[in-house]
């Protein structure tokens, strides 16, 4: 049989299509597609020029900053404190909640002492671990907390810093005890790591088995010091540690002032943390507050500024940050200078 008389296979017929089930719900509209981020390069320092400070400061003040992120590496420190207006900086130089340390490299180094000649920057200050207790009875933790003392020591002079601002320590068993193994355990840090670095002992608020809340006590610790050494050492006046052991400000400028060259001397006062306090006068709790919005008040604050005694001691603002790292600190770094102005 020839291929055209084949009968050609009926084509097949084609299933019907399955009716679509009914949705009890709408369908959900499709997720709406993400935005991309794009996130701002990290900031390379600019060193071939001499970049001003963003907000003009005038040359008569002494130093005054804030406390500035070092995010990204310390180098961008100085800029972010440009950004703000600041003429002193305090930094970390390393994460201060963690044990872990780390050793300033010599690149490190040198592209943080060219960031700050490029800036507005003329004091700058680290403050130490919070895990540091050098006061300890428990000798594993004091014997970590010396180390890190030490690390501690070695990045300022490696930076190049003015200062080290460090909290004294919890005395736990006996105040006289404790205070003795503070001053031993500075002074071992001191002699194996010298360096051009001044120790500021900051004043505290008086909480727990705290060490130096009173001049009276800072002063006693410091003469337990070698007195070669003492020259390396200074104190930290916190305006808020202030009030919160229980010197009037406010109320008795003058006289806290008296009792503070009496006990120290304007001599030992190698800076000034410049904080309201949100707690309330003699409360024993360190709780800091924007200028003018605490129980220390604009008055005090304003006759700090002013103050011929205090013109030329190094200002360091470590107020609330808000929203932002700048807008705040700019705003009260304004309103000091302003204070100083009149």
């Amino acid at each position: 049989m020839s291929a055209k008389k084949r009968k050609a296979k009926p084509k097949a017929k084609a299933k019907p299509r399955a009716k679509p089930k009914p949705q009890s719900k709408a369908p959900a509209s499709p997720a709406p597609r993400s935005k991309r981020v794009v996130r701002a390069p990290a900031r390379v320092p600019i060193v071939s020029r001499e970049p001003k400070p963003v907000i003009p400061v005038p040359d008569d003040l002494a130093p005054l900053g804030a406390h500035i992120s070092t995010s990204g590496g310390v180098a961008l420190s100085p800029f972010r404190g440009d950004e703000v207006g600041a003429t002193a900086m305090q930094i970390f130089t390393k994460v201060p909640n963690q044990w872990k340390e780390k050793e300033i490299g010599a690149d490190e180094a040198a592209a943080f002492r060219t960031a700050l000649k490029a800036s507005g920057a003329r004091f700058v200050n680290a403050h130490d671990s919070y895990l540091i207790n050098l006061a300890s009875p428990d000798p594993v933790l004091r014997a970590r907390s010396l180390e890190s003392f030490k690390a501690e020591l070695r990045r300022c002079h490696a930076l190049g810093l003015d200062a080290l601002v460090s909290h004294p320590g919890n005395y736990i068993d006996d105040r006289a005890s404790g205070i003795a193994r503070n001053a031993d355990a500075i002074t071992e840090a001191l002699e194996s790591e010298p360096g051009p670095t001044r120790l500021l002992l900051e004043l505290t608020a008086g909480q727990g088995t705290v060490i130096g809340s009173t001049f009276e006590e800072m002063a006693a610790l410091i003469a337990h010091l070698p007195h070669a050494l003492q020259k390396r050492v200074g104190v930290c006046l916190d305006t808020a540690h202030a009030c919160g052991s229980g010197y009037d400000l406010a109320g008795d400028y003058d006289g806290v002032w008296a009792r503070f060259d009496v006990a120290l001397g304007y001599e030992r006062l190698g800076e000034l943390h410049l904080n309201d306090s949100a707690a309330p006068l003699g409360s024993r709790k360190d709780r800091h507050a924007l200028i003018g919005e605490g129980h220390v008040g604009d008055a005090a604050f304003r006759r700090i500024m002013r103050d011929p005694k205090l013109r030329a001691v190094p200002k360091v603002i470590e107020t609330p940050k808000g929203v932002d790292m700048v807008t705040n600190d700019r705003r009260m770094l304004r309103k000091l200078r302003a204070f100083a102005q009149g």
